[in-house]
């Protein structure tokens, strides 16, 4: 398994729970929208302990971003990332990723389940070939959308929030159920993108299927 070595260049919160960390790129290093790598921090105690996080830059950039959502409580990796600072250094392992483009369609995301589409949307945008593409996202509160501001302008109407711990104007509120998405979707002869927790997966998987979607058209990351 090789490793690279990389500067953060910056690091800022664009949540209140979640990081984006800008970093150097190794030469010849590439990845397809929607693929992540394993990620540890060059600092003694924390070089083996690795965990996955997704690239939300585009291919096509000199650098590499991170949108990572950080969970102080459990004095981890992410709680280790809310320490370090620019010039600090990442350790970067190999690129993988179940989660790539398939065709136009409908994806649904859980929280931080969004990071694979990031950078498929930033790319479709790149090509000018993102509409008729549309996101469902999931969230406990209105606080907690990442990147809210950039999905409203890449995908207008077809950017659709439901909030499961907050009743706000203009938001659904609850769970993501079989009457919701018959509400939000025109058909069900697409493909669908679903990344999330995994009872959301496993649940939304039922869900679309129960509506008529076939499996083959059902794209969701690997745990």
């Amino acid at each position: 398994m090789k490793q690279h070595l990389v500067k953060i260049k910056s690091i800022k919160h664009i949540t209140p729970d979640v990081l984006q960390i800008v970093t150097e790129k190794p030469h010849k290093y590439t990845f397809t929208p929607g693929q992540a790598t394993e990620i540890a921090i060059n600092k003694p105690g924390w070089k083996d302990k690795k965990r996955p996080f997704t690239f939300t830059s585009l291919p096509v950039d000199d650098f590499l971003q991170f949108t990572i959502k950080t969970y102080p409580s459990h004095k981890g990796v992410t709680n280790e990332l809310l320490q370090v600072e620019e010039g600090d250094e990442l350790i970067l392992h190999d690129v993988f990723g179940a989660i790539a483009y398939q065709g136009e369609g409908l994806f649904i995301a859980g929280g931080a389940g969004v990071t694979p589409f990031i950078s498929i949307f930033r790319y479709l945008q790149l090509k000018n070939e993102i509409r008729g593409n549309k996101l469902i996202f999931a969230n406990k509160t209105k606080d907690d959308i990442i990147l809210a501001v950039e999905f409203e302008e890449l995908l207008g109407e077809n950017f659709i929030n439901i909030l499961s711990e907050e009743r706000t104007d203009g938001y659904a509120y609850g769970q993501i159920d079989e009457e919701f998405l018959k509400a939000n979707i025109s058909g069900f002869n697409q493909q669908f993108y679903v990344c999330g927790p995994p009872p959301m997966m496993d649940a939304l998987e039922n869900q679309l299927a129960n509506l008529g979607v076939a499996k083959k058209a059902i794209t969701v990351e690997a745990i």
